[in-house]
């Protein structure tokens, strides 16, 4: 049973239009409306401080002494049991519709929460809170003969329910004897009765999901993990822009009282591309085919190809960093941001990530709308940028927020970008084109090559000319810059383990930033450097930190951005695409072949 010390041990329930967090005791604490980065409804996972029990929606069971939670199979259908002291018990079953209807998805801003008494006789209570302007305000109510109305200046909620709504507006103990569905959604009235509209939606949406699974080429070894990644990566894909946030949440710190907390729900298209690739290995391609969608609407209304590293789900800059007093953080760890002063960063990876996610597309003989030349051309304007910007300084990968250096990674990146247009190129049959970019790269290889290369330490740096090290270096054989069976990758996999390796984890880097040194090691980190002992036929010691890192885990088979290096907890924005991408990439090339599983 858990402590009510608020934790990431936190149930992930969506549709691709918005998500919510659930609690072991079935109480959702993190809900944004209607869309990703919208205002949260519920936000008690921040701590409101004016009401600290406001922004949640609680089933609570009287003296309740024990809980279970699962996902329903291959599903983010969340099912929470809270059993209490004297043998009752009841079943919460969470999630949003998604299913097929009339020729299209539909993925309504609606939450089905479906009880079920269990054992015994059980006594419950519904505390029903929703809060507007970040825990600030709360909504008027009004009522009518099964429903609930919750009225703010920018929304309208209705809660339908076959249950008393008395007992839910006066937050009223009842037995509950038979089964009881609420459905919170748009102001509109049901058109039948809300028990078989639950009934049949979530059968409905279990059958979408089952039938997404099936498409999958998952690895022989740790399929439920990877299953699970997967539906989780699916769930931070805008459908509507297509556009994929790096997590749910904001202002989860990465360490206690580390003011590093920042707002993660919005479009990086370094992770975008990253969620694309990781997904692309598993055989799906409409995440891809959206988020490319994303990227040439953003690109077309650049400024000669120039890209900001972060926008909006809307594909719109306005993310001005703003501290929101309204809420105390989590565990009152503040301040709570909204918003991400990234988006006024220099970050000249950008270019290569772009051209990376859109590469697929020239090549994929499954997908309906091949590459073209009009595609092609519009990149080459984001190439051009990369061979302006591949010697110039940035924040890096690590956005940091007062330092600028030329950052081999960043170099790399705009390398990615020449490389990658130069074989399009080929495959189009543009031998003029494909010399150009073949020539870029070459200039941008060498300038890598003399400048990162650290020979005294034996070691590619995290700049040219510098002397420290970061973890995206790791990646340099993935982007195809040097071989994995370069001696110089060996020597920088040997220095990362002796200066960014603590235990079973790696630090993104060691030095200080503009907040001191990083105190907890970022959870992807150490996926890239399993990749990377796999590369350099460390096969069984990559496998085994695999199952180390596996175990890291919450109950429910997620990982957030940080983790504490001494007893492995859970820190930083939740769940993060990045980390889950990292089990699916490291399973794929751990995992024993299909043809040698019998």
């Amino acid at each position: 049973m858990k402590t009510n010390e608020q934790t990431l041990d936190l149930g992930l329930i969506g549709n691709c239009s918005y998500g919510a967090l659930v609690d072991s005791r079935a109480r959702i604490v993190w809900a944004c409306m209607p869309q990703f980065d919208s205002n949260p409804v519920f936000c008690s996972l921040l701590g409101p401080v004016r009401n600290h029990d406001s922004g949640c929606f609680a089933i609570d069971l009287h003296d309740v002494v024990d809980s279970e939670q699962y996902y329903l199979r291959n599903s983010p259908v969340l099912v929470t049991v809270l059993r209490d002291g004297q043998g009752n018990a009841v079943e919460i079953t969470d999630f949003a519709p998604r299913f097929e209807q009339y020729g299209r998805i539909f993925r309504p801003i609606m939450l089905i929460r479906r009880i079920r008494p269990i054992t015994g006789s059980p006594r419950i209570r519904i505390r029903l809170r929703p809060s507007h302007d970040y825990g600030a305000g709360t909504p008027t109510t009004t009522r009518g003969s099964n429903h609930i109305r919750y009225i703010t200046p920018e929304w309208v909620l209705r809660l339908t329910a076959d249950c008393s709504i008395s007992a839910i507006l006066d937050e009223i103990e009842f037995v509950l004897n038979d089964d009881t569905t609420l459905i919170l959604g748009p102001d509109e009235t049901l058109p039948e009765a809300v028990t078989p509209v639950g009934h049949r939606f979530m059968e409905n949406t279990l059958d979408y999901w089952r039938n997404w699974v099936r498409t999958l080429a998952i690895p022989f070894e740790w399929q439920q993990e990877v299953i699970r990644s997967a539906i989780t990566l699916k769930l931070n894909a805008f459908e509507d822009t297509g556009a994929i946030i790096a997590a749910m949440t904001t202002s989860i710190p990465e360490s206690p009282d580390s003011g590093r907390n920042w707002d993660y729900r919005y479009c990086w298209l370094r992770d975008g591309y990253f969620v694309v690739s990781a997904l692309n290995r598993l055989g799906t391609t409409r995440t891809m085919e959206s988020f490319l969608r994303y990227l040439i609407n953003i690109s077309a209304g650049g400024n000669g190809g120039h890209l900001w590293p972060v926008y909006r789900i809307n594909g719109k800059r306005n993310l001005d960093e703003i501290t929101v007093e309204s809420l105390a953080g989590y565990r009152g760890m503040g301040p709570v941001r909204v918003g991400n002063q990234a988006c006024e960063q220099i970050q000249n990876d950008v270019y290569g990530a772009a051209i990376l996610a859109t590469a697929h597309v020239f090549f994929d003989e499954r997908l309906s709308k091949p590459g073209d030349q009009a595609l092609f051309s519009m990149l080459e304007n984001l190439g051009h940028k990369a061979v302006d910007v591949y010697n110039k300084p940035d924040a890096g990968p690590w956005e940091f927020r007062a330092i600028e250096r030329v950052h081999t990674y960043s170099s790399a990146m705009c390398w990615v970008a020449c490389d990658r247009l130069a074989r399009i190129a080929g495959h189009l049959g543009l031998d003029q084109r494909q010399e150009y970019w073949r020539d870029q790269a070459d200039k941008i290889h060498e300038y890598i090559m003399a400048g990162a290369w650290n020979e005294e330490m034996n070691s590619f740096v995290d700049s040219i000319g510098g002397e420290e090290l970061d973890a995206s270096l790791l990646l340099l054989p993935e982007l195809g810059l040097v071989d994995a069976d370069d001696r110089r990758f060996a020597g920088t996999v040997a220095a990362i383990e002796k200066h960014l390796k603590h235990g079973d984890f790696l630090y993104r880097y060691r030095g200080e930033d503009d907040f001191g040194q990083p105190d907890y090691a970022f959870t992807v980190c150490t996926f890239w450097y399993i990749d990377a002992l796999t590369s350099l036929g460390r096969k069984e010691e990559a496998r085994e930190l695999f199952l180390r890192l596996l175990n890291c885990c919450n109950h429910l088979g997620l990982l957030s951005e940080h983790i504490n290096p001494v007893n492995g907890e859970l820190w930083g924005n939740y769940p993060q695409t990045y980390s889950m991408v990292g089990i699916i990439n490291s399973a794929i090339r751990l995992s024993k072949p299909w043809s040698e599983a019998f």
